[in-house]
């Protein structure tokens, strides 16, 4: 059986993507111009990062989040406990946990290459919202290696160590994700493209917070102390430190709307 992907870390998340996410949230958000006084459910919350940012931004009149696992929810769960309009459940991408029609704007944010059954994921996030809502997505672009941790991908996959890949890591291309929406059903289907950047202290602070990514912390453990060495020296110079010594990455998500047809 494929090693699986695991969360059982919501700190070493909320360092690495819960940060990305953010970044590339914001940047959607403003794309999504989402109206106020909306219900949103934010499926696969993971550490509530995008719920956060909605929170944030959007002026909800209620943001519900669900993820699968159970220590990323508790973590959601701490960091919103002040927060009334919020709420967190445990619940699969394939079966929420809410009934028809709840909401007006069902979203998933990293999630979509996770889902077994994209096809299943946006059928159920169908199901959730009102005839008019707004399903909606991002994603890294897996296929066009857009994600933040890329280059040192291809590093471990040299040294015969590739890092773990989520189970519909393709259809995060835009090609993909508009299919994906138009088959659906969904009408005024949109896509587009956020490219973003992080700046880091330095290159140590990027290695440690990078490596401690699910899918990369296994694949570096596997490495012997002279690989690891060399793997961390190739990626360091792919890496041109500013004068204050900060290095910064980059990373590409694609983006996907489309509205609940009536009927």
């Amino acid at each position: 059986m494929a090693q699986q992907i695991r969360f059982d870390d919501p700190g070493a998340y909320e360092s690495m993507m819960g940060t990305w996410s953010r970044s590339v949230g914001e940047v959607f958000l403003d794309w999504l111009a989402p109206p106020a006084g909306a219900r949103w459910v934010d499926v696969g919350c993971g550490t509530g990062a995008f719920t956060r940012l909605v929170l944030e931004r959007c002026a909800p009149a209620a943001v519900a989040g669900f993820d699968p696992a159970e220590q990323q929810v508790a973590h959601a769960q701490a960091l919103s406990a002040n927060s009334p309009l919020v709420s967190f459940r445990v619940g699969d991408a394939a079966a929420a946990p809410y009934a028809d029609r709840s909401f007006d704007v069902a979203v998933m944010a990293l999630v979509i290459f996770f889902v077994p059954d994209p096809e299943r994921g946006v059928a159920e996030m169908m199901r959730l919202v009102r005839q008019g809502g707004i399903v909606c997505a991002y994603a890294w672009d897996m296929p066009g290696a857009g994600l933040p941790h890329a280059s040192l991908g291809r590093l471990l996959k040299d040294a015969g160590h590739p890092a773990l890949r989520p189970p519909s890591w393709e259809v995060s291309s835009a090609e993909n994700l508009r299919a994906l929406w138009t088959h659906a059903g969904l009408q005024d289907v949109e896509v587009r493209e956020i490219t973003v950047r992080r700046r880091f202290e330095d290159f140590e602070q990027m290695w440690e917070i990078t490596t401690g990514a699910a899918s990369i912390a296994a694949a570096v453990r596997e490495l012997d102390a002279a690989t690891r060495e060399d793997v961390k020296r190739q990626w360091r110079a792919q890496f041109a430190p500013a004068p204050d010594g900060s290095v910064t990455g980059s990373a590409r998500a694609n983006a996907v709307r489309g509205r609940v047809p009536a009927g």
